[in-house]
């Protein structure tokens, strides 16, 4: 299989390290956004089933790749300060401007975005904000992280490690990690009202908040493909009452799935997953 590395320079000149897998010329490009703390390599294995004489990969690390990180800048020598502790989520919108326009300037029409867990959200926000040059969008295990804290954690931990990183935010630290007392997980204070809250703008799958509109996701006039993990351990309710969610609430032309006996990794269930991704891009 043909592999190269890649730098993408966003918009906003961040500089972000990625691989090519698959022919130098394709028809398709696939652009794989990754989930929370994860890295371009994390689904690979998806990746390389889904290359072939006609359709590439495009894997890269956006700026929530790994804990604690740094990425490049053109005219910052030391970068940005990056990770899932520290990235700001709506910076997501130019790393995957960033991608998109680097299978842009290959030549290629067809354009698809696929994110895995945290990466959906970036997904939707991005063709939300974009909405334009690309044929679809793929979610894989698209679970919200604020349902999914609830439902590990419990609510009443999550309303008071809220008040400290609020506190955090007034003082003008917003960067500023939490005690590990208060939460275990390495994030700062603004990471964690994102992620963690049910009024932030990364609470885009709404499911866990009853009559509550998901204006982002209702937003999207593209394709969609939802794939959902029938044993996601994050999810806090049945597959079947979420995908009826998803089903429910996405307007564009879509497809909802789930994947049978696999967890949030589809770990077994990759060639199923590559399935139903062939299809939904052929269409």
């Amino acid at each position: 299989m043909n592999s190269a590395v890649v730098t993408i320079q966003t918009p906003r000149n961040v500089l972000l390290n990625g691989i090519l897998l698959g022919p130098s010329k394709p028809n398709t490009v696939i652009v794989w956004v990754h989930g929370l703390g994860s890295s371009l390599f994390s689904k690979r294995a998806i990746a390389e089933l889904l290359v072939d004489e006609t359709t590439a990969v495009l894997l890269f690390n956006n700026r929530g790749h790994d804990v604690v990180a740094r990425v490049g800048h053109v005219t910052r020598e030391k970068g940005l300060m990056a990770g899932a502790a520290h990235e700001v989520f709506t910076d997501c919108v130019d790393d995957i401007e960033g991608a998109v326009n680097f299978a842009r300037k290959m030549g290629v029409k067809r354009v698809y975005i696929a994110g895995h867990s945290t990466g959906c959200q970036k997904s939707i926000y991005w063709a939300a904000k974009k909405r334009r040059g690309v044929k679809g969008i793929i979610l894989l295990a698209p679970v919200s992280d604020w349902a999914a804290e609830t439902y590990l954690k419990g609510k009443k931990k999550l309303v008071r490690v809220e008040k400290v990183a609020r506190s955090y935010v007034a003082q003008g630290q917003r960067h500023r990690l939490l005690p590990p007392e208060v939460w275990p997980d390495i994030l700062d204070a603004q990471r964690f009202l994102s992620l963690c809250t049910p009024t932030s703008v990364e609470e885009i799958f709404t499911y866990a908040q009853p009559g509550k509109n998901p204006r982002i996701l209702g937003s999207i006039k593209i394709p969609v493909l939802v794939l959902w993990a029938q044993k996601d351990e994050f999810a806090d309710r049945p597959a079947k009452e979420i995908a009826h969610w998803f089903d429910t609430n996405i307007r564009a032309l879509h497809s909802v799935i789930v994947i049978p006996k696999v967890g949030h990794s589809f770990k077994g269930g990759e060639k199923a997953v590559v399935t139903h991704i062939r299809r939904f891009i052929a269409a």
